[in-house]
């Protein structure tokens, strides 16, 4: 039984490799997905490749990854060394995104949130707009005495655990309680889940007086109002390419350690402080495969710079594509 399952495996990396010019494969995270399909769209145009990655969540993602059902995952929450050796896996990241906090209030612009406002919008005690917690940061706002609806991911998602790891950062009574987490059992009687970040996108649209937490690509696509929130220093920021490339400057991203890092609430007074890196993780025995792969984010570093700009990404400078390319050429890619 086992010789022939070993049969069966080998045969499927055979034709896996057969196939790896033809077309690669990937899964996962839905944070990057929008900038994913413009490159992959952009990458076909330009050397005549396919690529084909299907918006799953991270959780999914990097369970395809372990099982080696494709190419190559995305995920937001990235793996410890420890995780990677132990599943045979490589790591690096694709680009940096936003996080934002998404609003539906009728005749409300420029929002603004406190570090304090958010975490207990998030954890359920805010269940009012008119909450004097958000009222005292919006002074000249007419914020009704309506409740408030928290969107949040119903599936495992990279984008909930970054969103829940700044939370644990600026919030020692949040870090206790609940964490950081690809998925959470949310408090209160106020929260709805969506799929995916489209998802969330789309219940924000649809639900009057809601706000939730979702990637600034899907926000801005969806003419979504997205909150001013307090930075680190204190400072009220937009969400804005410069505040996140500030924000994306601050992060150490190390080969050494399989770039294995979380960037959220950076100092500087004009940082952004919901930003994020999403990775890429490879099965280390698909050699041939991994060169395909790696071959398209190369193209990325190279030519797809202005498509993540126009998108709200920040693209990875180029003193850090210089270690992903020697993180590579040591993993023999």
């Amino acid at each position: 039984m086992k010789k022939a399952f070993k049969i069966a495996l080998v045969s499927t990396v055979l034709v896996t490799g057969l196939h790896a010019s033809d077309i690669i494969k990937g899964s996962g995270a839905s944070f990057p997905y929008s900038v994913y399909q413009k490159w992959i769209k952009a990458y076909y145009k330009s050397t005549g490749i396919k690529v084909d990655y299907i918006k799953k969540g991270s959780s999914k993602g990097i369970k395809d990854a372990k099982a080696r059902s494709v190419d190559f995952a995305g995920t937001d929450k990235p793996l410890s060394p420890k995780t990677l050796k132990k599943n045979g896996l490589y790591q690096f990241p694709a680009v940096v995104g936003a996080i934002t906090m998404g609003y539906n209030i009728p005749h409300v612009e420029n929002l603004r949130l406190s570090r304090n406002a958010l975490v207990k919008i998030a954890d359920g005690s805010i269940k009012y707009w008119d909450d004097k917690r958000i009222v005292k940061e919006n002074p000249h706002a007419k914020l009704p005495h309506a409740k408030l609806t928290f969107v949040h991911r119903a599936d495992g998602s990279g984008t909930t655990y970054n969103f829940t790891y700044y939370l644990s950062k600026i919030s020692k009574e949040w870090r206790k309680k609940f964490g950081a987490k690809k998925s959470l059992s949310w408090q209160g009687d106020h929260h709805i889940g969506g799929k995916t970040n489209s998802g969330v996108a789309t219940l924000l649209k649809q639900t009057s007086y809601s706000i939730g937490y979702i990637d600034y690509a899907d926000a801005k696509s969806n003419n979504i109002s997205m909150a001013i929130v307090e930075n680190k220093a204190g400072k009220y920021i937009i969400p804005t390419l410069e505040s996140f490339q500030a924000a994306a400057s601050k992060a150490k991203l190390n080969p050494t350690k399989d770039f294995y890092a979380i960037i959220a609430d950076p100092k500087g007074a004009l940082s952004y402080p919901m930003v994020a890196a999403t990775f890429i993780l490879l099965p280390s025995e698909k050699k041939a495969t991994n060169k395909n792969v790696t071959k398209f984010f190369d193209w990325i570093y190279t030519d797809g710079q202005e498509i993540a700009k126009s998108l709200g990404f920040v693209p990875l400078p180029e003193s850090l594509t210089y270690k992903v390319r020697g993180y590579w050429k040591s993993k023999g890619i």
